[in-house]
């Protein structure tokens, strides 16, 4: 079974892909920065950042007192003149950077692609500094598989198939579908305290029909390559969203955040 990931950054599809879950996501994730106290002077690290938006909010929020570090594998969708610093790095391999130091590590639709995702999280909690607050938001496929809510027509009935199509496309890849409602007792696990969660649920709209659309050609050659459908069902299902036809729909995104134990409440080994 191959693990390489399957919506990898260097595919054209990648760019319409971040616009879209920006437009969809980032207000709920920039809440949960307000929520953690991120502002003037705060060091961040965004983890598998893909795309530029993220990096550049917290840019603007931190100003220039502050730091952020934006970080992936391929940073090639990442600005240079973002107001952030763009390094190459894998968090399943390589060591923290700047170890103790991050006041918030956040991860966003990261994690659920990674077989070795303890190895990733606990280089994200070594980053952080004593009191530092760790924010996670993943996808659980399994809670809600469908991309159609109301499958009473066939165009509605295709879509639904084309999504179970692409969860099986995640799974053969190492993706864990039932990872987000695991988040809260991941985090305790990892020593976090002060754990708390909340989920998002984008129900139909423009943003839904161009990111599933662009999910759809990002791995169209992959769902035929596998024998999961074909050219004419995928032809299908894209005019159907051209057409308005459909109300489309994505998994749950759970956002779960913990802190680091203060210096105090730290144990002789994690000092």
């Amino acid at each position: 079974m191959t693990r390489e990931y399957l919506l990898t950054n260097a595919r054209a599809e990648a760019g319409e892909r971040f616009v879209r879950l920006a437009e969809l996501f980032d207000g709920v994730t920039r809440g949960h920065f307000d929520r953690l106290g991120v502002g003037p002077g705060s060091r961040c690290w965004e983890v598998g950042a893909g795309g530029p938006s993220i990096p550049e909010a917290l840019a603007a929020d931190v100003g220039p007192g502050g730091y952020v570090l934006a970080t992936d594998i391929d940073p090639s969708w990442l600005r240079a003149d973002g107001g952030y610093e763009v390094r190459r790095h894998d968090v399943t391999a390589d060591p923290a950077p700047e170890p103790g130091t991050f006041d918030l590590v956040h991860a966003r639709l990261v994690l659920v692609h990674l077989p070795d995702r303890a190895r990733a999280l606990a280089t994200m909690v070594a980053a952080l500094r004593p009191g530092g607050w760790l924010l996670v938001e993943d996808a659980d496929t399994a809670l809600q598989p469908l991309a159609c809510l109301d499958d009473s027509g066939p165009a509605q009935q295709r879509a639904n198939r084309l999504r179970d199509a692409f969860r099986e496309l995640l799974a053969r890849r190492g993706a864990d579908l039932r990872f987000g409602r695991t988040l809260p007792q991941v985090l305790r696990t990892a020593g976090l305290v002060d754990v708390a969660a909340a989920g998002s649920f984008p129900v139909g709209g423009p943003a839904c029909n161009h990111l599933e659309a662009a999910t759809i050609r990002h791995v169209r050659g992959e769902l035929l390559a596998a024998g999961l459908t074909d050219d004419a069902e995928l032809d299908a299902h894209l005019a159907a969203i051209n057409a308005g036809e459909l109300d489309l729909t994505l998994a749950p995104l759970i956002s779960a955040w913990g802190r680091r134990p203060d210096a105090g409440q730290l144990t002789p080994e994690d000092r």
